[in-house]
Formats: structure tokens, C-alpha cells, sequence
């Protein structure tokens, strides 16, 4: 008997998992600012709650990147929240690389991602960088539809790019 329940439990959860639903935050002003080291718990709550397929960053990951002296973190915050977006950017050789987004859910649709972007694109351009791409998954319509609108072109597909098997969009934008 517990070797059936053992396969059993292979096909089917042991648990339920509840959808989170969310409820738009209410009107507000938001700001963007740096990102450092001090936002890391934040900015890995808000993180989890923005990938749900896996593909979140690691607490050595982002500590990593709001070290590296080549790569550009900033936030957004709301006046009681210190963090309801985020966005990296790597920069190596004249190219930056957006290597991860997110906003999270209940401020979505406020035009906080193309703030975000616009700002790390400013940023690139006062280093004369002329280049800026990112990765986004093949199945996220609404991000592709984003960055297209922000002048990103989809350059290249990325087989098996994701941990799930899914691939992805090269997208790259000319910065001048």
C-alpha cells in the first residue's frame, strides 16, 4: 500500500496550492531610486511573488548583482512601500543586458515597467552604452508586447532557455 501512495503522490499534489489573488493597491505616487544591498529581503519577497514558474532569482544571485560595480539596480517604492518594483541591468563592454524585471501584481498596469526601463536606458546612455537587450519567455505575450512598444526587436529564439524547457525571445534595442 504506501508504494502505491508513493507513485500516487508523484501524479498527484499532496497539498492543495491556492492561486493568489490580488487586489489592485490603491492609488498612489511611486518614485524610483537605487537599489542596494539593505533592499535585498524586499526585494526578494516582491520577486517571488512576481515569478511563479520558477524562474525567480536566488538570495545569492541578487546579492551578487547589487554588488557587481557593473551592474544598475533600481526600485520603485510607493510611500509606505519601500519596494514594489525592481529592474537590473548588467553592463560589459558598450552592451547592457536587462536581466530582470518585475512589479509586482496589485501595481501592475500603471506604466511602472516602461518607467523602470526608461530610466535604466538613461542611465546606459549617460555611459555611452549603445545597446541594450533581455530574455522574455516565448509564452509572455504581454511582456513581448511591452518591449516592443519601447522599440525592442526580437532578434533570436532561445531554445530550452528556461528551467521548465520553454524558450525564449532575444529582444535588443539600439539606444541611439
Amino acid at each position: 500500500m504506501a508504494v502505491l501512495q508513493i507513485i500516487r503522490n508523484l501524479f498527484v499534489p499532496t497539498e492543495i496550492v491556492e492561486t493568489e489573488v490580488f487586489v489592485p493597491a490603491p492609488a498612489t505616487t511611486y518614485e524610483i531610486h537605487p537599489l542596494t544591498e539593505k533592499h535585498l529581503k524586499e526585494v526578494m519577497r516582491v520577486n517571488l511573488r512576481c515569478f511563479k514558474k520558477g524562474e525567480n532569482y536566488t538570495k545569492h544571485t541578487f546579492s551578487y548583482l547589487l554588488n557587481e560595480p557593473t551592474t544598475l539596480s533600481y526600485r520603485v517604492a510607493a510611500p509606505d512601500e519601500p519596494i514594489v518594483g525592481f529592474v537590473f541591468v548588467m553592463t560589459n563592454q558598450g552592451t547592457g543586458h536587462i536581466t530582470t524585471i518585475g512589479v509586482a501584481p496589485e501595481h501592475r498596469r500603471r506604466g511602472l515597467a516602461e518607467k523602470m526601463l526608461a530610466h535604466a536606458e538613461e542611465a546606459l546612455q549617460k555611459r555611452e552604452i549603445a545597446t541594450v537587450s533581455l530574455e522574455v519567455r516565448v509564452s509572455n505575450i504581454a511582456a513581448q508586447s511591452l518591449y516592443r512598444g519601447l522599440g525592442y526587436t526580437i532578434v533570436q529564439r532561445l531554445n530550452n532557455y528556461y528551467n521548465n524547457g520553454e524558450d525564449a525571445f532575444l529582444m535588443v534595442k539600439s539606444l541611439y
